[in-house]
């Protein structure tokens, strides 16, 4: 992975940590986010322009025994297959944090994902329809409290 990804990946763990701490999860479960969370993109090494690094990446780490594995082969694409409370949160961070590692909420991330792959791209719909889905979320969450 080269050092932008790095970035992302680390961001991405630490914006789980405060996520978890909001939603007053226990140390052990924000330990689990980190580690979720900077090995969410391990596919990437494995693949040439980043296409199905989720399920490469998931397959992966399948293998090697790690529990949440799931959670990185399902992460970006909004489906009924799997559901996990870490899974939303992965890709509550994931969605919010750009390519450089910046949180950048998550209008700006799919800024800028439409100007890498294009508005028209399979990405950018799969991404645009995940995002919707976390704020429809959140804000059903937020009604209740």
């Amino acid at each position: 992975m080269d050092l932008d990804r790095l970035k992302h990946s680390y961001s991405v763990a630490k914006k789980m940590i405060e996520i978890g701490i909001n939603m007053n999860l226990s140390e052990e479960e924000i330990q689990e986010l980190f580690i979720l969370g900077f090995n969410h993109d391990i596919g990437y090494e494995y693949t040439e322009n980043g296409k199905n690094h989720g399920p490469i990446g998931g397959e992966l780490l399948r293998k090697s025994g790690y529990k949440y594995w799931k959670e990185v082969f399902y992460h970006g694409i909004l489906t009924d297959e799997y559901e996990s409370l870490y899974l939303n949160i992965l890709n509550m961070a994931d969605m919010q944090i750009d390519k450089y590692g910046n949180d950048v909420g998550y209008e700006s991330r799919l800024e800028d994902i439409k100007s890498r792959y294009g508005e028209d791209s399979v990405v950018y719909e799969r991404v645009t329809a995940l995002v919707n889905h976390l704020k429809k979320e959140e804000k059903a969450k937020s009604k209740k409290r």
